[in-house]
C-alpha cells in the first residue's frame, strides 16, 4: 500500500456546497499493488472493511454504493455516502442499509473477508448513475429509500489497466514478469468536515460527534473577574485537561445569551455552566448539544460525569 496525503487543485465547473466540492481540497489517496487478481481483490476488501470502520469511528453511518469508475477504469467500485437532506446527489438503497453493524476491531484483515464485504454489499444501494429502477422496483415499497447523500469515500479496483499500458511489470513467485494488479482508495478529507456538519446541525449550529469535535467541552464562565467563578472555573479547566478531556474555555466578558449562542454554534458535544446562582449553591449546568437536555449536578459531580460521557465516545468502535 502506498498512501499520498496533500493538497489538490481542480478546475471544479461548478465549485458548491462549500467545502465539499471546491477547487482546493485535501484528499487521502491510497494504491495498492499485488501480484495476482485474487490477492488485489484482498486489497480492495480491506480497504472496503476498514473504510467502514473509519467513518464509523468519526459518528457517520456510510453505505457503500454501487458506483461508476469513470475514467479511473476497472471492474469494481464504491462509493461511500453519507446521507444528508443536503447532500449533493440522489441516491437509492434498501432500508435494512442504515441498520447494519459496522465490522468490530477485532476483524482480521489477513483472513477472508468475503462476509464482511457480501453483508454490507448484498442488498440494493446505488448511486444516481448506476440505479436500476426496475431492480429499485422490486424491493417492498416500504423498504424503499431514496434520499439526498453526500461522497466521504471512493475506491476503485482497476486490476493491470495501468500497469500494461506502462509496463510495470514484477518478477512472479515463478520467476516471470507479470503486471501488478492495481487499485486505488481516496477520502475527501477536507469535504468531510462539510459532510459531518451537514449530518449533525440544528438551527442553532453544528452538534459534534465526540471523536471528530475540535474540543470535547465547552466551558463557559458567566461572570469574568468573580473570584470564586473564576477559580472554580479554573479547577474545572485543570481536571479536565489532566483528565484528557480537551476544553475550550469562554472567559469573554460577553453577556450570557451572547455565550450560549455561541457555544452552541461551535457545537461541541458537552457544555459546562459555571454562574453566581449555581455556584452558590455548590451547581453547575451540564449542557449534552446533540439532544439539548441540561442538568444540575455539584460541580466536581459534573466534572466525572463528563469525563466519564468524553471517555466512553472515545471508545474504538
Amino acid at each position: 500500500m502506498l498512501y499520498h496525503i496533500q493538497w489538490k487543485f481542480r478546475d471544479e465547473v461548478r465549485p458548491r456546497f462549500g467545502v465539499m466540492r471546491g477547487r482546493e481540497f485535501l484528499m487521502k489517496d491510497t494504491y495498492s499493488f499485488d501480484l495476482t487478481a485474487e490477492d488485489a481483490r484482498q486489497s480492495y476488501y480491506k480497504m472496503f472493511i476498514a473504510y467502514l470502520r473509519t467513518f464509523a469511528r468519526m459518528g457517520l453511518r456510510s453505505i457503500p454504493m454501487k458506483a461508476e469508475t469513470g475514467p479511473i477504469g476497472g471492474d469494481l467500485s464504491h462509493e461511500f455516502i453519507v446521507l444528508a437532506e443536503t447532500g449533493e446527489s440522489e441516491v437509492f438503497c434498501h432500508k435494512d442499509l442504515l441498520r447494519k453493524t459496522m465490522p468490530p476491531a477485532s476483524v482480521d484483515f489477513e483472513g477472508n473477508l468475503d462476509s464482511y464485504v457480501k453483508e454490507h454489499t448484498s442488498l440494493y444501494a446505488a448511486t444516481e448513475e448506476m440505479h436500476d429502477k426496475e431492480a429499485f422496483e422490486k424491493i417492498p415499497e416500504q423498504d424503499r429509500v431514496t434520499a439526498r447523500g453526500i461522497e466521504v469515500g471512493h475506491i476503485f479496483f482497476f486490476g493491470t489497466k495501468y500497469s500494461k499500458a506502462m509496463k510495470a511489470h514484477v518478477l512472479g513467485a515463478d520467476g516471470k514478469e507479470v503486471p501488478v494488479e492495481m487499485g486505488s482508495y481516496g477520502i475527501g478529507v477536507s469535504r468531510l468536515t462539510g459532510a459531518l456538519i451537514e449530518a449533525y446541525h440544528d438551527e442553532q449550529g453544528c452538534k459534534w460527534p465526540v471523536p471528530v469535535a475540535p474540543f470535547h467541552v465547552g466551558l463557559l464562565n458567566l461572570k469574568v473577574g468573580d473570584e470564586k467563578i473564576d477559580a472554580a472555573c479554573a479547577g474545572i479547566y485543570r481536571q479536565l485537561e489532566a483528565a484528557g478531556v480537551e476544553v475550550l474555555y469562554d472567559d469573554t466578558r460577553s453577556r450570557p445569551g451572547e455565550k450560549f449562542a455561541r457555544m452552541d454554534l461551535i457545537g461541541l458535544p458537552w457544555q459546562i455552566t459555571i454562574g453566581p446562582r449555581g455556584l452558590g449553591n455548590g451547581l453547575a449546568e451540564v449542557k449534552n448539544r446533540h439532544s439539548g437536555q441540561k442538568q444540575e449536578l455539584p460541580v466536581q459531580e459534573a466534572v466525572g460525569f463528563v469525563t466519564r460521557q468524553v471517555k466512553d465516545a472515545l471508545k474504538v468502535v
